[in-house]
């Protein structure tokens, strides 16, 4: 890595983000999906599409949350990611993101509704990711997980939780 993490959040003007990591929006389709085109899980019109910058450094982490939208990852720089998914059965599934070949994925989709959290692998390191969403992303749409709740719910992972997702 020739850049550092904090070179990238000055550079492009990331911010904290309520989940960890930094972000930035850099892309908000002008053209908007009319309340009455949409899935009943939306109270308002959604942007057809969004997309940001999102870093993540090595001693922090995506905490576990979930969004009414699938969510593309794209993975752009620095060192692998991994993403811990919860499907609707219960299922937890561990995909890493980065340039290795036959290692990682370039990008992978995280379908709408699915509990996901994210690490980078190697400490002392940095992820610069992108991240697509559609229909758009609104905060409304976002929701972090309680960690009390996701326990109850999913025991069988109660030290991955515990690990990652924020003090209530």
């Amino acid at each position: 890595m020739t850049q550092s993490a904090e070179y990238w959040i000055q550079h492009l003007k990331l911010k904290k983000h309520p989940e960890g990591g930094y972000f930035k929006e850099v892309y908000r389709s002008n053209e908007v999906i009319n309340i009455k085109g949409l899935p009943d899980r939306y109270t308002s019109f959604r942007n057809i599409s969004t997309s940001i910058y999102f870093l993540l450094k090595s001693d922090e982490f995506s905490a576990f949350h979930r969004l009414k939208s699938d969510e593309t990852w794209h993975f752009y720089l620095g060192s692998s990611l991994v993403l811990y998914i919860i499907d609707h059965s219960g299922k937890m599934r561990k995909l890493v993101l980065g340039n290795q070949p036959g290692d990682s994925n370039l990008q992978f989709t995280i379908p709408r509704g699915y509990w996901f959290a994210a690490k980078v692998e190697s400490p002392g390191s940095y992820a610069l990711m992108g991240c697509t969403v559609a229909p758009g992303f609104d905060f409304e749409d976002f929701e972090l997980g309680k960690r009390s709740e996701l326990i109850t719910r999913y025991p069988q992972y109660k030290s991955l939780i515990d690990e990652l997702t924020i003090l209530e």
